[in-house]
């Protein structure tokens, strides 16, 4: 009954599936990994930034450039402030209101960007608390450069961004490719907590990995379920070829009854060249009038 396994056209299908259940199995896997990595490092993230707030601050030059392991870890630097700006739109503990951006010039010659702290409502120059004159020495959570926000629409002394490519564009100084947010603010403000690296955190990127897991493994099991489908129609065809419900040819198979039937049928094949009208000759009418 099952012999018919071991034709050529059986064998193919058959080493596909032997081929794309592991296939589909190893590419879940891989995928699921990649989900539980991501969940690693973002609760990895949390453990570290934990440590960080915890950990002794050391010098801005030492932690540079901003990775995913320096990302903020606490920072010193010292110099004297200079030019600042307000970055609008920037929620805190649900609230919306604005960071007071504050240039510090270091005796290097280049500009660090520290967040002093956060105000409430709408950003306005009048509400910032200006920034302590003479040499000061900062400590605060490293923080990425953010990308560039749009150069447009915003008044005077405000930036979208807290973006080396914007800042170099407003302040007449270079700018290091990072900033800090204190641990302290001053001036009444509120402190802007540090955020995680890009790319660390449980974002859309880590749960389409787990969506791609749950999909390979779909497709595992639809192949299985796709060849037990034909070897059940394999094996009732044959069975009507051996009780003579359809007749099996040298190309037997569910395909090749589906043509036996159609050649058979009174619309189909031979029964098209039956009936009155296929005798060659005259019509007898016309036989007749003779």
């Amino acid at each position: 009954m099952y012999r018919f396994l071991l034709t050529p056209r059986w064998w193919a299908i058959n080493v596909f599936l032997l081929l794309a259940i592991p296939f589909c199995i190893f590419m879940g896997s891989w995928q699921l990994g990649r989900f539980e990595g991501r969940v690693q490092e973002h609760r990895t993230a949390g453990e570290q930034a934990v440590a960080d707030r915890k950990a002794a601050p050391r010098p801005l030059d030492r932690l540079l450039p901003v990775d995913k392991v320096t990302s903020g870890k606490r920072a010193t630097a010292t110099g004297r402030y200079g030019k600042q700006l307000l970055v609008p739109n920037r929620e805190l503990d649900g609230r919306r209101g604005f960071y007071v951006l504050t240039m510090l010039r270091t005796d290097g010659g280049r500009a660090l960007p520290v967040v002093r702290g956060w105000l409430p409502g709408d950003a306005d120059p009048a509400k910032a608390p200006a920034a302590p004159a003479g040499e000061v020495t900062v400590t605060g959570a490293l923080q990425a450069s953010e990308s560039p926000g749009a150069a447009g629409g915003l008044p005077v002394g405000q930036t979208a961004a807290i973006s080396t490519a914007s800042l170099v564009n407003l302040v007449p100084y270079d700018v290091y490719d990072a900033w800090v947010t204190l641990d302290r603010a001053d001036g009444g403000m509120k402190a802007v907590p540090a955020t995680a690296p890009q790319g660390s955190g449980l974002d859309l990127k880590a749960f389409q990995n787990l969506g791609y897991t749950g999909e390979w493994f779909v497709f595992a099991g639809f192949t299985v379920f796709m060849w037990f489908r034909l070897l059940r129609r394999e094996v009732e065809f044959r069975r009507d070829a051996e009780l003579g419900l359809v007749t099996a040819g040298a190309d037997s198979g569910p395909a090749a009854a589906e043509s036996v039937a159609t050649a058979g049928s009174p619309g189909g094949g031979a029964g098209e060249t039956a009936g009155p009208q296929a005798t060659a000759g005259e019509s007898p009418a016309r036989t007749a009038g003779t």
